[in-house]
Formats: C-alpha cells, structure tokens, sequence
C-alpha cells in the first residue's frame, strides 16, 4: 500500500478505501436507513508503518449515483461487495467497476470483490468461478458472512 495515500498532519499514512455494492447486499436489509453514506475510520499497520484507513461505505441507492462518483474519484482502494444469494447483486458489480474506471479516467484499476453471505452456502446463486470469469483488475476475492 506504500504507493497510495497521503500524510497527515502527525505524519502517518491515510488510505481512503470505497465499499460500493447494491443496497441488498447487508445482512440488516430490515433495518437498513438509506442514507447517503457511513464512514469508518480503523489504525493498522502496513508496511511496519502505522497507517488508518477511512473506509466510506457509499449508499446503494442509485438515486445517490452522483455522489458516489466523487467517493470514485478520490478513492485509492476499492471492495466491490455483492451477496453470494443475490445473482442480481453480482450483476451490478459490473456496473460499479465499469463506473470507477470510467470517473477515474483509467483502463485499469486493482479492485477487491467480497461475496458477502457465504455463510448461506445453501441458498448460493453465485459461484466463485461465474464472479471472476467476467470480471477484470480483481487483485483479491474473498467470500465472507460479515457485512
């Protein structure tokens, strides 16, 4: 990660990390409040550096489409998150990593994609292989059960 980021004013590392996905991809669609953003702040260490990333968590909703290109533009990290119960929410990874590209103005762009819900093995519609195939500059796949 040493190639991105900045310094604050203590002189540590800050990564600006985007979550994009659809609005159905959390466990807590029930108690979901579609507002326009959450942001996270977490200290690690990267590089034998300590470091914090501001993780923005950008609203699915495509009525807030606007907003999120300016989280794309000044993204350094990306996590595409779809649900592995959802075909429909896979599908609208493509759109989301054809719309970072495109804001950013580059041909490629190393992005992570999270299959969350994997914990629903038995309700699965997406497989490991029909989310990479089609997909390019995924640098990590991970499934999870924890978004």
């Amino acid at each position: 990660m040493a190639a991105a980021g900045w310094r604050d004013g203590s002189g540590q590392e800050k990564y600006r990390l985007v979550v994009v996905g659809g609005g159905s991809v959390s466990y807590f669609v029930t108690d979901y409040d579609p507002t326009i953003e959450d942001s996270y702040t977490k200290q690690c260490v990267t590089d034998d550096r300590a470091a914090r990333l501001d993780i923005l968590d950008t609203a699915g909703q495509e009525e807030f489409g606007a907003m999120r290109e300016q989280y794309m533009r000044t993204g350094e990290g990306f996590l595409l998150v779809f649900s592995v119960t959802d075909r429909g929410s896979s599908e609208e990874i493509y759109k989301f990593q054809r719309q970072i590209l495109r804001v950013k103005d580059l041909d490629e762009f190393l992005m992570t994609l999270i299959g969350n819900k994997a914990d629903l093995d038995h309700q699965r519609q997406v497989t490991l292989l029909q989310r990479l195939i089609p997909l390019k500059w995924i640098s990590i796949y991970t499934d999870t059960f924890f978004f």
